[in-house]
């Protein structure tokens, strides 16, 4: 009875991240995207045909459309350029802690006074952010330091934001995951980024839009007839063979997030990186991979040693604890019935992800904390 219990409370908890402030230690989270329907068609083609799809049967950010509802991708900020002739959308990134921010490197390729940059969290209209979204300044840039702009090589970047956010239905932190995550077996994955929405003539208005995604072996797409060998080890394509939903001018350092295969929580797995046009056939999207750079991300945000420091080609190893991102490595629990005997029946061994353990006293945390309110 106690395992069901157990088994329970994981279930009902969140992804841990452990930042133990406003958004109470969790990442991956979508609390207004259970509130309606989505405007991405679900379709799940067969192997043989998966990339057969017109231009007419999902929607793409490669074309206009009228927009999420709000709060649907909680974690999709906007980086902006203040300029005397107004301010202007730059390219996107995901808050992946109350007061920073990943996004890709090129976006502030040449730039030198950060001052002139705003980055916009919570909002799906940019014209009309609404009450519920935050404008920060930015205080702090980090590129990778081996960042090779020709190739698009290390393409990673972090922005320190002025001030921290709050977390709430309209702002959520994504989840990087870490190398015990098998990214490639993600089936159902999702871009997102700013379109003119048909409806903002004369003027416009820039609209957050999303498309349905899938990932694609990175052999493929590094074949002759694809990118040739183009694509580095530490990203991923996403897209379809032949085309037809894509990222696009505007859409750098946006999200590719995966949903998860247990729990109602996403992966924050890439970031729009580049890509030969928009939407051709067997020219993907190609992403930065975030968990290749899950140890640099930590190393700058002081969450661990940067002695030795990770390679930027392979995940860095977990430490026991995260302060900022979700942690998946397996722990082995063994409940022994009697006497422990060498290849007996009586040993039974259950397997947790470490993830949903910590979810676990997260969970048994907050009941505590709701009983001793309960009890003054």
């Amino acid at each position: 009875m106690a395992l069901l219990w157990l088994l329970l409370l994981l279930a009902l908890a969140g992804p841990v991240g452990g930042t133990w402030d406003s958004c109470r230690g969790t990442c991956g989270l979508r609390p207004l995207a259970f509130d309606h329907s989505s405007l991405v068609q679900d379709y799940n083609p067969s192997d043989d045909d998966y990339a057969t799809l017109g231009s007419s049967d999902v929607t793409s950010l490669v074309r206009a459309g009228p927009g999420v509802p709000s709060g649907t991708w909680p974690g999709v900020v906007s980086i902006q350029a203040a300029l005397e002739n107004g301010t202007w959308h730059m390219c996107s990134g995901a808050l992946i802690h109350p007061q920073w921010v990943v996004t890709v490197a090129q976006c502030f390729r040449g730039a030198g006074d950060i001052s002139i940059y705003e980055v916009l969290i919570g909002a799906t209209d940019l014209s009309q952010p609404g009450p519920k979204a935050e404008l920060r300044h930015i205080q702090r840039l980090l590129k990778h330091q081996s960042y090779v702009a020709a190739t698009a090589r290390n393409n990673i970047a972090l922005v320190q934001l002025d001030q921290p956010v709050e977390c709430s239905d309209y702002i959520q932190l994504g989840c990087v995951p870490d190398s015990s995550l098998a990214v490639a077996e993600l089936k159902t994955c999702y871009i997102a980024g700013w379109r003119a929405s048909p409806e903002s003539a004369p003027g416009p208005r820039l609209v957050l839009q999303e498309a349905k995604v899938r990932l694609i072996d990175v052999q493929l797409c590094n074949s002759s007839r694809w990118y040739g060998g183009a694509v580095h080890p530490q990203e991923l394509c996403a897209g379809y063979p032949r085309g037809g939903i894509d990222t696009c001018q505007g859409d750098s350092g946006g999200p590719l997030i995966c949903k998860d295969h247990v729990g109602d929580y996403f992966w924050l797995v890439g970031l729009a990186s580049w890509g030969k046009g928009c939407a051709g056939e067997k020219r993907p999207g190609v992403f930065t991979s975030t968990q290749h750079f899950r140890g640099w991300i930590q190393v700058q945000l002081g969450v661990v040693s940067s002695n030795p420091a990770p390679t930027s080609t392979e995940p860095a190893p977990t430490p026991s604890l995260t302060p900022m991102l979700p942690l998946t490595p397996a722990l082995t629990l063994t409940v022994i019935e009697g006497p422990p005997q060498p290849e007996s029946d009586a040993s039974i061994t259950i397997s947790f992800p470490k993830r949903m353990l910590l979810r676990f006293f997260q969970a048994l945390q907050d009941f505590l904390e709701f009983l001793r309110d309960t009890m003054r």
